[in-house]
């Protein structure tokens, strides 16, 4: 049983500096960002502290999330790249894993495993946001289509696994790519360059918000995790859960546990 935020003591966050968050069935609810969730953000980020999505969505969504958003940066693509605006110098930032060209080569071996997919699990698709994708494959099992069961998303994955694809599940997509970066090993990339913090030795003053299966190596890092209460949805396909769980799901939850941590912190 994972304990409800309500665990949570004073001293447990009152050294928080920052925020990361996963974004579908984390921040927002059923596709929708709630007025609540995106107020929640702005309010972390009137209280001083760091403040970045980590998420799946593709290039083109953080490009508008880096610009828009109330955000320090954003990790997309399950750490292909984080973007950023640099405020100082006036300038919009792209730092990706790999360069254009290694990165155009290995979106033609995704084809293959696309087409592969879709000849082999009745029910998929691309997910409609493929178009705007710079360096990963994703998979739709219910966003745009009736869900799928286990077995099929299984099905996909071993699909990705053949080509020798590294592929996570989320709560909406099965997202793959080639290479052994992760949303945690730019999230370290990132704290290292944007504020010159080895996150192995700082992990204790961030938490991290997530919901499903892809967030485990997060949950798993961070001391202080809370999971959205979808995350209970999950639990028996996850070995690494978080270390605490909201009281409503999604976007509700997002805000339920910005209300206590700001609260706490005083």
């Amino acid at each position: 049983m994972i304990p409800s935020i309500s665990c949570i003591s004073s001293d447990q966050i009152r050294h928080i500096t920052g925020v990361f968050f996963d974004i579908d069935d984390t921040f927002s609810s059923s596709g929708k960002i709630l007025p609540s969730a995106y107020t929640a953000l702005w309010q972390l980020k009137h209280a001083g502290l760091k403040v970045v999505p980590i998420t799946g969505r593709p290039a083109g969504w953080c490009d508008h999330i880096a610009r828009m958003w109330p955000v320090d940066a954003v990790v997309g693509e399950n750490g292909a790249f984080y973007f950023r605006v640099d405020e100082q110098k006036g300038r919009f930032v792209k730092r990706f894993v790999d360069d254009d060209i290694t990165r155009i080569e290995k979106r033609k071996r995704l084809i293959d495993i696309g087409a592969e997919v879709l000849n082999n699990v009745p029910g998929t698709a691309l997910a409609s946001d493929q178009n705007y994708r710079e360096a990963d494959l994703a998979i739709d099992f219910c966003e745009d289509v009736p869900r799928l069961g286990w077995d099929d998303i299984d099905r996909i994955c071993a699909i990705f696994g053949k080509y020798g694809a590294t592929y996570k599940v989320s709560s909406i997509h099965v997202n793959g790519w080639f290479g052994d970066y992760s949303k945690l090993d730019m999230t370290r990339v990132l704290a290292h360059e944007l504020w010159n913090m080895e996150l192995e030795k700082e992990k204790d003053r961030f938490v991290y918000f997530g919901d499903s299966p892809n967030d485990e190596p997060m949950f798993r890092f961070f001391p202080f995790s809370i999971g959205v209460k979808n995350v209970l949805n999950f639990t028996d396909r996850m070995r690494f859960l978080p270390a605490f769980v909201t009281t409503y799901e999604g976007g509700e939850g997002f805000a339920e546990a910005v209300r206590m941590i700001l609260e706490k912190r005083g």
